[in-house]
């Protein structure tokens, strides 16, 4: 049987197309992969991308050219699995590839349980914390119970030389989500968060709690930041430190925001010629910017925060069909092209609707129904 393709250009969203592609059963080609840049092709992460839905799906084929510019994907059936290992690289953090297996870990045939080795905590890509934290608690509001959902840090990794490890193991939805009315976002009441350093002094976590603290406490008393020095084995392989803060809601949604603090990758080479360091951000001005970067977070309203409202938008296209309505702060492009993407795939479009008044706007869609196909019916 002739494999019918979705057609699409660039190298943009690729993460989204190729998470959507396999939820939706589409195989895609995708032309013209950064064809006119000086590195034409596919970078090493999501290559690394490709090789892990390969691990986690059974009967996908992927096909790409010698120049890396043109690339076939056909999904197979999601099967989950136990002890799965895949080792994420080193351009991109374990964050990047924790976003669509969560998705497709609900769907899977069974279970999944996967360690993923790498990059832990960066500022490019929502950190392990952040995830812990915030990101899989969305997924209750969708009737996903958090038993058997959780991720575990057992070594931390900061860039350039990673050496972090997670465990993620995400359980499967009996039969679909729930479709969700999240439109409350109620007031902060309390922060919480975790300082992480590795290969630094221990006294830099506590510098940082200081410098956030000092923010907050103009506001309200309930803060608590934990701090996580790891020393030996589980601190991986680069010095790095940073920050990742939560704000609770009294209608129990959270916000997030977080930071990190590494070498660049060209210092590996300065450190074979005993140049100068570079000076890097100190503790205290990593502190205080996380907690203005929360502030704002906070102020821009919304029931998430704008690095969320991509999976917000496709868990709610995902449910039954059954109106699901949200309200979020301002829209990110990356949640713009979410919405376009997911019309394109899904075949499911919001009703959009600003809110002059909280500047914030509250989108609603019928979902697409997808349902849990490949698991074993007993």
């Amino acid at each position: 049987m002739k494999t019918s393709y979705m057609k699409l250009r660039g190298s943009q969203y690729f993460r989204q197309r190729l998470l959507l592609s396999t939820l939706s059963s589409t195989s895609i080609l995708v032309e013209d992969i950064r064809s006119e840049s000086a590195s034409p092709g596919l970078r090493p992460y999501e290559v690394s991308l490709l090789r892990l839905l390969e691990k986690i799906s059974d009967d996908c084929t992927v096909e790409i050219n010698d120049t890396g510019t043109k690339l076939r994907y056909k999904p197979g059936v999601l099967i989950g699995g136990k002890n799965v290992v895949h080792d994420c690289g080193l351009s991109r953090s374990v964050g990047y590839f924790l976003e669509p297996l969560i998705v497709l870990g609900l769907f899977g045939k069974r279970s999944l349980s996967i360690r993923l080795k790498g990059i832990t905590n960066d500022s490019k890509d929502p950190s392990v914390d952040t995830f812990r934290t915030t990101t899989l608690h969305i997924l209750k509001h969708f009737g996903v119970s958090l038993d058997g959902l959780e991720l575990k840090i057992e070594s931390r990794g900061a860039a350039p030389l990673g050496g972090g490890e997670v465990v993620l193991v995400v359980p499967i939805v009996p039969s679909s989500l729930c479709a969700t009315t999240w439109i409350d976002e109620g007031m902060v009441k309390r922060i919480r968060g975790v300082t992480f350093s590795t290969r630094v002094s221990p006294q830099f976590g506590n510098r940082m709690v200081f410098a956030a603290r000092g923010v907050f406490n103009q506001f309200l008393p309930d803060v608590h930041i934990f701090t996580d020095h790891r020393s030996g084995q589980s601190s991986g392989r680069s010095p790095g430190y940073g920050i990742s803060l939560v704000a609770e809601t009294t209608t129990g949604c959270l916000i997030s925001a977080d930071m990190a603090v590494s070498h660049p990758k060209t210092e590996v080479d300065a450190l074979m010629n005993f140049e100068e360091k570079p000076e890097l951000m100190s503790p205290e001005d990593v502190g205080i910017q996380v907690a203005s970067m929360l502030l704002g977070e906070i102020e821009g309203g919304g029931v998430v925060d704008s690095s969320h409202q991509g999976l917000l938008f496709l868990l709610c296209a995902l449910c039954p069909p059954d109106v699901s309505k949200v309200r979020v702060g301002k829209l990110t492009p990356y949640s713009i092209a979410t919405l376009r993407n997911i019309r394109d795939f899904l075949g499911v479009k919001f009703v959009i609707k600003p809110e002059p008044t909280t500047n914030t706007v509250i989108l609603k869609c019928v979902g697409c129904g997808l349902k849990n196909l490949s698991r074993k019916i007993s």
